[in-house]
């Protein structure tokens, strides 16, 4: 594995596994789980960051907004030089986003799935979750947080993206990732055509005009991909030959201590496949040996067998592919 890339990587970390949202796709639909990645772990773990060329720390959860120590977090990884990024349901953003922008925050991204409360909330099951969000995205506007949505969209919700593109773009939302909506079988949609119809015109805006969302279309950006998205559920992949992702991340589950190659891998293996632990002889290691194999692997077989890639690592190894760099928070 390359460690001299001039690019700075990405640190992802799962500070718990609780969460005050019920959504239908999630593992961790209220969990009352009690793990928390602490502060003497982070502390542990920043000089090791720094090392190997983190410049960019994404807390993700469950909901890291329930972590009560989650401002100290910020304000360490934003002390040791790092940008802080929080991904959050958005329920607790409004009253916490000024607290969080006072230690640091550079980041924020909030989860929004519907055109509207009517919708956003039912499938996320949580009455409110919608127009907390959005305000909590215009408070970070305000605040110099950059602010940004992800979107897992499906057969249930596709067709109320170009409602939610306006709506993003009028809250001054400034980097919008759509999902691919990812179950444990099939996704079908009963008409391919009508989803290009709808979501097309999303990809092609303006973007000097309208919000455009990141990466590669959710459902492909040729036609085999489409093909493998709409027959299989494969969502499409970084190009061929080489997955780029695994040079420039570092995803680590905390309450399992492992370590993964890209954001998308913990979500697709059992915790003892994959990965490398994070500790050897109880001291934390970020690049080693077994890591080193773990990102060789995915680097060369990931454009052929990764069957749950996002939108966002796709369109990034393909920025890299093509242009060696890529512009900060494009993942």
């Amino acid at each position: 594995m390359s460690t001299d890339s001039p690019r700075q990587r990405y640190l992802f970390i799962r500070v718990l596994e609780a969460c005050n949202a019920d959504c239908f796709m999630c593992e961790f639909a209220l969990s009352r789980d009690t793990f928390r990645f602490s502060v003497e772990d982070f502390g542990e773990l920043l000089p090791r960051a720094r090392e190997s060329g983190v410049g960019y720390v994404r807390f993700t959860g469950g909901e890291p907004l329930m972590h009560r120590d989650v401002v100290e977090l910020v304000r360490m990884g934003t002390e040791a030089g790092m940008k802080m990024s929080i991904i959050t349901n958005g329920m607790m953003l409004p009253r916490r986003i000024e607290e969080l922008a006072r230690a640091g925050l550079a980041q924020v991204i909030v989860s929004l799935d519907g055109g509207s409360a009517e919708t956003h909330d039912v499938y996320r099951r949580s009455p409110g979750m919608f127009d907390n969000g959005l305000r909590g995205l215009r408070a970070a506007a305000g605040l110099g947080v950059l602010p940004r949505v992800n979107t897992v969209v499906g057969p249930h919700n596709y067709p109320e993206m170009p409602q939610l593109q306006k709506v993003l773009t009028e809250a001054g939302v400034r980097q919008w990732e759509l999902s691919a909506l990812k179950l444990e079988r099939t996704v079908r949609y009963p008409d391919p055509e009508h989803v290009r119809a709808v979501c097309d015109p999303l990809y092609e805006a303006d973007p000097r005009r309208v919000l455009v969302p990141l990466g590669k279309r959710f459902y492909g950006d040729t036609p085999l991909e489409q093909e493998r998205y709409f027959a299989d559920s494969v969502t499409p992949r970084a190009s061929e030959p080489l997955c780029h992702v695994v040079d420039d991340v570092i995803y680590i589950d905390g309450k399992y201590g492992r370590m993964y190659a890209c954001s998308c891998l913990p979500h697709r293996e059992g915790e003892e496949l994959g990965g490398a632990p994070l500790r050897e002889g109880g001291v934390v290691h970020l690049d080693t040996p077994v890591f080193r194999s773990h990102a060789d692997f995915f680097r060369e077989q990931g454009p052929r067998v990764c069957g749950g890639c996002s939108t966002t690592a796709a369109g990034y190894s393909d920025d890299v592919a093509r242009l060696g760099t890529v512009p900060p928070w494009r993942y």
